[in-house]
């Protein structure tokens, strides 16, 4: 069996996601080869990927917190995105797995190639809760990277046809105190100062302006490294990041305490906060403002939610040519999910009597 791997390359999440079933495939004897879109600038070395495929596909760009449309809008060539699905031939892959990249999902649906959707953005193709989507935001996540197949990544399932997060276990988790800072969408000169308000408190902070290794008063500052910000989560006592799906979902996993704040213009990010917060997962801070950092760094260590190997477990049905039972993957992966109690109760709530409304956060209880 050989297989097409289709990456968005806008967010670590989705590179992370796909690294690790990329591994789980080839562990299974599953040939993959990888393409990558919308990554700017350096591309990643990622072992799991060998020698990867780069075209341009579609970057979206954000500044100060916020996604800029009109820079988005500028950089999109729609004469090279229509070059690159034509010149990329499928002819020779039995399947096409796609983390939302858009080159390889019309290139699959333009020659009648198999394609099978493995994201966080399938996920909202289902009738799930949503905050300000919208219908241009609906029909952009319906047709930016259209799949035959559509199995959504959440933190609920929704009663839906969805798996838990693919997370990297992490061994030797501990507790030093620290505070793990990842804000890429926002600006350093804006994060610095509010972490040097809380004198009382250490923090880690990651971020891609940061070139080296340096330590500001109570804030050690570190450059982008996979490795070390794996160390630093291990360590951590709790992590403050924008409201993305991959960090969040390894931050439960290790038991860290949460706070997320949402890049405001993406729907994605702004569902994503108050998803987490209404399951008790998480809270949220809708600014940079001292006082919604302050009033978590008081609170207590989380309790961890436990997924399964869920990339394990796809690669398994994949070799076994099982992948299209799509209900019957979904239903044997949550059932070996374990949440704290006090989400057990907020979930059983929310999903009560019937399936959430895709329109908006009705059932889900905001506080703030």
């Amino acid at each position: 069996m050989r297989i097409l791997y289709g990456v968005q390359g806008t967010g670590n999440g989705h590179i992370t996601r796909a690294r690790l079933l990329c591994s789980a495939l080839k562990q299974q004897g599953i040939q993959v080869d990888v393409l990558m879109s919308g990554r700017e600038g350096e591309m990643p070395d990622v072992p799991e990927f060998g020698r990867y495929r780069k075209v341009k596909g579609v970057s979206f760009h954000h500044k100060g917190g916020r996604v800029n449309k009109w820079a988005t809008f500028h950089d999109l060539s729609l004469r090279q995105f229509a070059q690159d699905v034509k010149a990329l031939d499928l002819s020779s892959y039995d399947l096409l797995i796609n983390d939302f990249e858009p080159v390889s999902a019309w290139a699959a649906k333009q020659q009648g190639v198999d394609s099978l959707s493995i994201s966080h953005q399938a996920a909202f193709l289902h009738d799930i809760p949503t905050k300000e989507m919208g219908f241009w935001n609906r029909r952009l996540v319906r047709n930016f990277a259209p799949c035959k197949y559509n199995l959504g990544v959440h933190w609920a399932d929704f009663k839906q046809t969805i798996v838990p997060p693919l997370v990297e276990a992490l061994e030797n988790i501990s507790n030093n105190g620290k505070i793990l800072v990842y804000l890429p969408f926002e600006y350093l000169h804006q994060i610095l100062p509010l972490l040097k308000r809380f004198t009382g408190h250490q923090f880690v902070c990651f971020h891609p302006e940061i070139k080296h290794p340096v330590s500001d008063g109570n804030i050690q500052l570190q450059p982008i490294s996979r490795n070390e910000f794996l160390d630093n989560l291990r360590a951590c006592a709790g992590v403050f990041c924008n409201a993305g799906f991959e960090l969040p979902s390894e931050a439960m996993a290790a038991g860290k305490k949460l706070l997320v704040k949402p890049l405001f213009g993406q729907f994605e990010q702004v569902t994503n906060a108050y998803t987490l917060q209404s399951l008790g997962l998480a809270h949220v801070a809708e600014s940079l403002e001292p006082y919604q950092l302050d009033s978590w760094l008081q609170m207590d260590q989380a309790e961890p939610v436990y997924y399964p190997n869920v990339a394990e477990l796809l690669a398994t049905y994949i070799k076994k040519d099982q992948w299209q039972n799509l209900e019957a993957m979904a239903k044997d992966m949550w059932q070996q999910v374990s949440y704290p109690a006090a989400s057990q109760l907020l979930m059983a709530n929310i999903m009560s009597d019937r399936a959430p409304s895709a329109e908006s956060l009705t059932k889900i209880k905001v506080s703030g």
